[in-house]
């Protein structure tokens, strides 16, 4: 029946299954899910990445680590890498090698030479320098203060007294009277010629951290004042205990020699510069004196610091951590002298050193090391003394101390790899109102080296690494200034800085010599080579080619010793020295002016230039360098001959005729063939890693290799920037913990001089076979530490 208006609404309606839209549907189904599944993994593995690339800073404002981690980036710390980023390699050279300037090098000198800049008393040359960095460019530049312990000098006397017996006649009671038999002037004579001598603000002639008193004693010359010429003076039964010493400079540090002193119950102690150290030029030959020749003026006088820089240096009040204000301050009396010191000239020692010819036995009764004294010819025996009882010194030494402020210039330039840092430094205080060679003829080149960098900045340049640079005061007190600031900085100096590079006097002389971490004897070698020397003999010689090429190990006195010994950053530190038969330098004496540099030390600063490329030059390769120019295989063959040098020590002094002193000393030659081993791969997986990046192009699509090649880049140059850190023991050394690194450190007795193996050293001189077990242990598990870190 057809339908109508009648039928009914409902009816029953007879339903079959639906007709599939696709065949396969169970197939499409999985590619659904199978597909889903890929692309969430893809994404996944293309953002894990991003936790294990490094931070890196963009100059159009992408995210870093997003950006490094997408297949089409880059994810290399920028976009030119491996080359240098705004200018080629070869082109930043050629700015570093062309930009500095002998005219802008006099004139920097100029500046600073020509005033007061001692420690705390030189902000308008704080505020100066930090005004011309940002001129040259660095704009992040700015001044770090910090409050430390200074003496300033307020009276000083050295008088030679005469004693007379006398008689009351009308009470007939006896007495003493002394006449002043040589009165020191306790000044260097004003010349003429210098002007810088004249000067009314210059400063007297004292010793920083000196200890106040006035004694009158009968005194004793003690050749050098070393530890070893105080044991032969015991050996001699000289009378010693409450006398003053008289002592040459050289051989060890002035707090060294006031430190032996004070132990032996010394009264006091005078210093001396004996023409002994100038080598053939001298008047005793014929030179004539400065300013009209090339010998040591007979008056001058070196000042300087007799802090115990052994235990510590830095301020003296607040050792381990930074002076900042409102810090608690230490007792400074276990690193400064209690006893009084004074400098004094040739020409004021001689009255002294004449009066004791006759008394007590003559220098030439001693070992060879108590020979060769350059006033001989002045009617001085160098008789040991005691001087009769009749003849005294009165040393009156009257400082005042304070807390006061000091000020660093640090400057910025930000690189790509914020976590790569390469800090260059000088300190600019002086104890002179000259300084032009120390430490200003430093000041000069670090300058220069700013303004060459600041010329590649405006050409576009960007560094890989993070570059600070640094215009220390305090140095001459004690390291004051670095140290601070290190102790405030450790523990991102700790995590970021690949090297301290440090100049202090940059030319007094000209003779190439250098000290450094055995990492950085490859970016030395490769400077010097680059760099035209001064006193070429063939055209076209390098300093490289007129450098013996020597290396030596890095001792202290200068700012480079907080970042090797206390916060483990490998350090070079290089000079243009005084050479046999050069013009005698008259270290930390008012002689150190512009003047003497003019017409004796370097006349047209070529030397400050060469020193000035050099330093650029090795800063550029440090900074730019895709893998840090390190070699580990360096540092594990020095130690080699520490190992043959401290069994040689150990030899002499019978020490290792024991069964357990040859297998400790054998275990360390163990442990160091051990470091080579894993040293040489090392370095051979940096140099096949370094042509890798190099010469191979990876395409877009292959990301992960992208990925890959930069966290191997990333894990080298991490091996290479905490292969020093390694050495350093948190326990510190015996008696002076500040010190931690294992390898090197100023010798307890020696001042400024560098010992290899210091805890393992000082127990074979003190006999002590139970420290000597002790840090072979030390020493050979920070060796075995070392080889672990290599080859992770």
């Amino acid at each position: 029946m057809s339908a109508n208006e009648q039928t009914p609404l409902i009816t029953t309606v007879h339903v079959v299954p639906r007709q599939p839209r696709y065949s396969h549907s169970t197939l499409r189904r999985f590619c659904t899910i199978a597909l889903s599944t890929t692309l969430i993994v893809v994404v996944v593995l293309f953002l894990i990445p991003i936790n294990w690339l490094p931070h890196h800073t963009w100059d159009d404002g992408w995210d870093d680590e997003t950006r490094g981690a997408l297949p089409w980036s880059f994810p290399y710390p920028h976009k030119t890498w491996p080359a240098s980023q705004g200018l080629s390699y070869p082109e930043l050279q050629d700015i570093l090698l062309n930009t500095p300037n002998e005219t802008k090098a006099r004139e920097w000198s100029e500046y600073y030479a020509s005033g007061l800049h001692l420690a705390g008393k030189n902000l308008s040359q704080a505020l100066w320098t930090r005004e011309r960095w940002q001129e040259f460019g660095v704009s992040d530049s700015s001044i770090a203060t910090y409050d430390v312990y200074l003496n300033y000098p307020l009276n000083r006397r050295l008088a030679l007294l005469e004693s007379k017996s006398r008689k009351d006649e009308g009470r007939g009671v006896a007495g003493t009277t002394y006449d002043v038999k040589y009165e020191c002037s306790m000044e260097e004579d004003v010349l003429e010629e210098d002007p810088t001598t004249g000067l009314d603000e210059r400063v007297p002639t004292f010793h920083g951290y000196s200890a106040n008193g006035n004694v009158t004693a009968q005194y004793v010359y003690v050749n050098f004042g070393t530890y070893w010429d105080f044991k032969d003076l015991l050996k001699a039964n000289v009378s010693l205990e409450g006398k003053i010493a008289i002592a040459k400079y050289n051989r060890g540090g002035r707090g060294s020699k006031v430190h032996i002193a004070e132990r032996l119950g010394m009264a006091g102690v005078v210093l001396y510069s004996d023409p002994q150290v100038d080598d053939e030029i001298t008047e005793k030959n014929g030179y004539k004196p400065y300013p009209d020749g090339p010998a040591r003026n007979p008056s001058s006088v070196q000042r300087g610091s007799v802090l115990f820089l052994a235990r510590a240096p830095g301020d003296p009040t607040t050792v381990g951590y930074p002076s900042k204000p409102g810090v608690p301050r230490q007792d400074p009396g276990d690193v400064l002298p209690s006893i009084p010191s004074v400098p004094i000239s040739y020409q004021d020692a001689l009255p002294l050193l004449q009066s004791l010819n006759g008394h007590g036995p003559s220098a030439s009764e001693f070992n060879e090391y108590w020979q060769g004294g350059g006033l001989d010819y002045l009617n001085v025996s160098y008789n040991i003394g005691p001087s009769p009882s009749s003849l005294k010194l009165n040393l009156v030494n009257q400082q005042e101390y304070v807390t006061t402020p000091i000020w660093n210039v640090i400057g910025i330039i930000n690189g790509t790899s914020a976590d790569e840092v390469v800090v260059l430094g000088n300190h600019r205080d002086a104890w002179i109102a000259g300084g032009a060679g120390d430490p200003n003829s430093g000041s000069a080149a670090l300058n220069e080296v700013i303004r060459s960098f600041g010329v590649a900045l405006q050409r576009g340049w960007k560094p890989l690494r993070t570059i600070v640079f640094a215009s220390w005061d305090g140095e001459e007190y004690g390291l004051v200034g670095s140290t601070e600031w290190v102790e405030e900085y450790l523990p991102w100096l700790s995590h970021a800085a690949v090297a301290y590079l440090n100049v202090d006097e940059s030319a007094t002389g000209w003779e190439f010599w250098a000290e450094a971490s055995p990492v950085l004897h490859k970016a030395l070698y490769e400077a010097t080579t680059l760099v035209q020397s001064p006193n070429q003999t063939i055209p076209e010689q390098t300093v490289r080619d007129t450098w013996s090429g020597h290396i030596g190990v890095l001792s202290s006195g200068s700012d480079f010793t907080a970042f090797q010994d206390h916060a483990g950053v490998p350090c070079l530190h290089m000079t243009f020295r005084r050479s046999p038969g050069g013009p005698v330098y008259h270290y930390h004496s008012n002689y150190d002016s512009l003047y003497w540099m003019d017409n004796y030390g370097d006349k047209g600063r070529h030397y400050h230039i060469a020193m000035t490329k050099i330093l650029a030059l090795a800063a550029a390769s440090l900074v730019d360098s895709p893998i840090i120019p390190f070699s580990a295989r360096q540092y594990a063959e020095s130690l080699a001959s520490y190992v043959i040098a401290i069994k040689t020590k150990a030899s002499k002094s019978g020490m290792s005729d024991s069964m357990p002193h040859q297998l400790a000393f054998h275990s360390l030659e163990l442990a160091v063939g051990r470091l080579k081993n894993a040293a040489m791969r090392f370095d051979e997986g940096a140099s096949l890693l370094e042509k890798q990046i190099k010469n191979e192009t990876i395409p877009w699509w292959k990301w992960w290799q992208k990925v890959k090649l930069l966290l191997e880049v990333k894990k080298v140059n991490n091996g290479y920037k905490y292969l020093e850190r390694q050495f350093l023991y948190d326990d510190g050394l015996d008696g002076r913990t500040w010190y931690k690194h294992v390898i090197y450190a100023p010798g307890q007795y020696t001042g400024y001089l560098g010992v290899k193996f210091p805890g393992l050293a000082e127990g074979i001189e003190a006999g002590n076979k139970t420290v000597v077990e002790k840090w072979s242990n030390i020493i050979e598990g920070k060796i075995d530490r070392a080889t672990a870190w290599l080859s992770r």
